[in-house]
């Protein structure tokens, strides 16, 4: 009993004790949270970094400064401009089918040339806004230059290069505007060829054209639509013998792509192409089928291409010979298979190296003696960022021509840019 009495006058004064203890703990804990305040402070002020109510401080005046200079549509909508400030100087040796930026190489050589330029220069806005249309986001661009002036100095127009407006939704996408040809999603990279794509006329179908697109999206794997308007003017018929100048055409494109850790991916593609030209009163075909592909197996390795095969192919942008009109007005289609290949390799941060080839091969049977049976180029370049702004770059190409049962004929050409990104 007596053990009992003891137990009951020791629990009050126990009590006391751990009261007395937790209190000892908290109050220690809460020197520990200031001390590491004052170490942190001391830290910050070492360091030359601001305490936190500078930083806000900071924050809040770079938000004012961001809500004076943002660009906005008069709806609010917002837009951001970008584009490139490019000048060019550059050099070709004789046979050079033209002087800015070469395609084939001469039949009849003329003479070695050079000169600069800053038509290649673009201005361009992307714009995008809140979701509409059943949850769906707007997006697109509007991408201009001067490249259809004939020099400095004259009258240079501003030239519409390509525009998208597009409504992305969870699995699917909605876009119109003047695009690439979907079957030929992807260019070699170049600061030297900007007004036209790299390895034009020699594998790389690129002409913009008006067009609306649908995909649709599953996993790895995508299906995409577009019905396109051609250019027939750029077949190189007659411009009298064609009964239609602009075409409807239908292209198809179906690609797997996937994304992995280490800046690792692919997206792999198979496209086709269907339209019909008129040609007085004969109806000639457009069939293409192509294969593309943009794989990076390393962080610092891109590998990129696009092959093609087909008839009438040369309205999306090529050699100006879809057909051979014979003496009575006999329109045949020209058959062509061609396309290119490029490896980049990001060297440093600040350096990265392009090697690209490229060839567009008619079959010579469908052609006259003396036009380009096969035309071929290929180059490399060096890109150099001087500043997070500025790229210098220096490229070297040679394009060889082969013309039916005459000659064949070689040419260079060396570039140097520098360009602003903004």
């Amino acid at each position: 009993m007596r053990k009992w009495v003891l137990l009951l006058a020791w629990m009050p004064l126990a009590a006391q004790d751990l009261a007395a203890i937790l209190a000892r703990l908290e109050k220690l804990e809460s020197e520990n949270r200031e001390l590491k305040q004052e170490v942190k402070q001391l830290r910050e002020l070492v360091e030359g970094k601001p305490s936190v109510p500078e930083r806000l401080d900071i924050v809040e005046r770079r938000v004012e400064e961001q809500a004076q200079t943002k660009v906005e549509a008069p709806s609010r909508f917002p837009l951001e401009l970008t584009g490139t400030a490019l000048f060019q100087t550059f050099y070709n040796t004789k046979g050079a089918n033209s002087i800015d930026v070469p395609t084939t190489a001469a039949a009849s050589p003329g003479r070695a040339a050079g000169g600069a330029t800053v038509r290649q220069s673009i201005i361009g806005l992307r714009y995008h806004g809140p979701q509409t249309l059943w949850g769906g986001k707007i997006s697109g661009s509007l991408m201009m230059d001067f490249w259809d002036g004939n020099t400095e100095g004259a009258t240079t127009p501003f030239r519409i290069r390509t525009a998208d407006f597009t409504v992305d939704w969870a699995s699917r996408s909605v876009s119109l505007g003047l695009m690439k040809p979907l079957i030929s999603p992807h260019n070699p990279n170049s600061m030297a060829y900007i007004g036209i794509t790299p390895l034009t006329s020699a594998g790389n179908l690129w002409r913009w054209q008006p067009q609306v697109r649908f995909e649709q999206r599953a996993g790895w794997f995508k299906g995409q639509a577009a019905v396109m308007q051609t250019n027939e003017d750029s077949t190189g018929a007659p411009t009298n013998l064609l009964s239609s100048r602009r075409r409807p055409s239908l292209e198809l494109r179906a690609a797997a792509a996937k994304s992995f850790a280490g800046d690792r991916s692919f997206e792999i593609g198979v496209g086709t192409h269907m339209s019909e030209s008129r040609v007085g009163s004969q109806s000639l075909p457009s069939r293409i089928v192509s294969a593309d592909w943009l794989v990076t197996p390393l962080s610092k390795l891109t590998l990129t291409g696009t092959f093609f095969n087909g008839e009438n192919v040369h309205h999306l942008g090529s050699l100006r010979q879809s057909f051979r009109i014979a003496a009575n007005g006999f329109a045949t289609t020209v058959h062509s298979t061609g396309g290119w290949a490029q490896i980049s390799v990001a060297a440093t941060s600040r350096i990265t190296f392009n090697g690209f080839a490229g060839i567009h091969d008619d079959r010579d049977s469908d052609l006259n003696r003396g036009q380009n049976g096969r035309n071929r180029n290929a180059g490399a370049n060096v890109m150099y960022r001087m500043a997070p702004n500025v790229v210098l770059t220096f490229e070297g190409l040679q394009i060889r021509s082969n013309y039916v049962g005459t000659v064949n004929r070689r040419m260079n050409r060396y570039d140097l840019s520098i360009a602003y990104l903004f």
